[in-house]
């Protein structure tokens, strides 16, 4: 089958065996792939001396083989890959036997995949496979970051610094769909306009002055994956005792922090990582009830998967990328 793949340093399309599935597995043929930013980093980690991996944790597609004792799913039914590897119910943290799909497990982004058949949940019938293959990893860490960790309600509002990323679309229609307020920052001015669109009350440039711009406005809630360039932005505009998800860092991991101010304003910092399978099946039905549609970038086709990397690289996109595997 073909697959995309880092061997050797290397990134490439190569020709890989048909996973069969044994007792307790299920075999998906892949009909689209979502690419996140966890891909980037994967060839650094690896190094140049590892050889073939798949690439790719999200995916959604047909089941087409079970194994022996696979109950929850029969051979015909659409599914999307739940990432999230051996995280059950939800917890304050993930259990130690945790991993993402896509390293050191092959990934989604081939013609077909093998794992356990807890992996796979059924897709929503309203979705398209492209937006399918694109919600999980994303989707599923803005639910846990914003309801799960932050504790959004009705009627607060939250600050997202970075508005173009898969995970911060995702946190817009999330928090627009209970009736929360919802800021966000882009240095764009096109990602800004497509932040209001999708429903944002409030896009800043992220040069701006936010303490001045937002002087009337009560931040309840922080939600950041941009880390130093923004984290102490971010508590200069939170209200005393307001809360702080962090998910990521795409630019510095290290922040200096001034404890005085932090204690004496009472605020709550919380680390929050994916999600258990009890969440994923949350954000689905979140989503159902609301028939919440993933923000789609652009489309590109397995074979052109590098090309998609570079685009996702420049950090062009407003909302997700994914790749079409098998059309039919």
């Amino acid at each position: 089958m073909k697959a995309f793949v880092h061997e050797f340093g290397q990134l490439k399309i190569k020709g890989m065996e048909v996973p069969t599935a044994s007792d307790g597995e299920v075999v998906v043929a892949l009909r689209t792939a979502g690419l996140n930013r966890r891909d980037l980093y994967i060839p650094n980690r690896r190094g140049d001396e590892a050889g073939a991996l798949i690439l790719g944790s999200d995916g959604a597609g047909v089941i087409e083989a079970i194994g022996e004792g696979v109950t929850n799913v029969s051979v015909g039914d659409e599914v999307m890959i739940n990432p999230a590897l051996r995280w059950n119910e939800n917890s304050v943290a993930p259990p130690k036997e945790f991993d993402i799909l896509g390293m050191p497990d092959n990934g989604t982004f081939a013609e077909k995949i093998v794992l356990s058949a807890e992996q796979v949940e059924r897709k929503p019938e309203y979705l398209t496979w492209e937006e399918a293959g694109v919600v999980a990893l994303a989707g599923l860490t803005g639910y846990r970051a914003l309801f799960t960790k932050g504790k959004l309600q009705a009627g607060e509002t939250v600050f997202i610094p970075g508005a173009g990323s898969g995970v911060a679309t995702y946190l817009i229609s999330f928090a627009k769909n209970i009736g929360a307020r919802v800021i966000v920052t882009s240095r764009s001015e096109d990602k800004r306009r497509q932040a209001l669109a999708l429903g944002a009350d409030i896009a800043l440039d992220t040069n701006e002055d936010w303490g001045l711009a937002l002087a009337e406005e009560t931040i309840d809630l922080v939600i950041d994956s941009v880390g130093r360039a923004t984290f102490n932005r971010s508590l200069d505009i939170l209200k005393k005792g307001g809360r702080i998800v962090v998910f990521g860092a795409t630019t510095e991991d290290t922040v200096d922090l001034d404890l005085r101010n932090f204690f004496y304003s009472q605020f709550q910092l919380l680390g929050s990582t994916m999600g258990s399978r009890e969440e994923l099946r949350e954000m689905i039905a979140h989503i159902e009830k609301y028939e919440t549609r993933p923000v789609l970038d652009k489309v590109f086709d397995l074979q052109d998967a590098a090309e998609a990397f570079r685009y996702l690289e420049e950090s062009k996109n407003f909302g997700k990328i994914a790749l079409r595997i098998n059309a039919n």
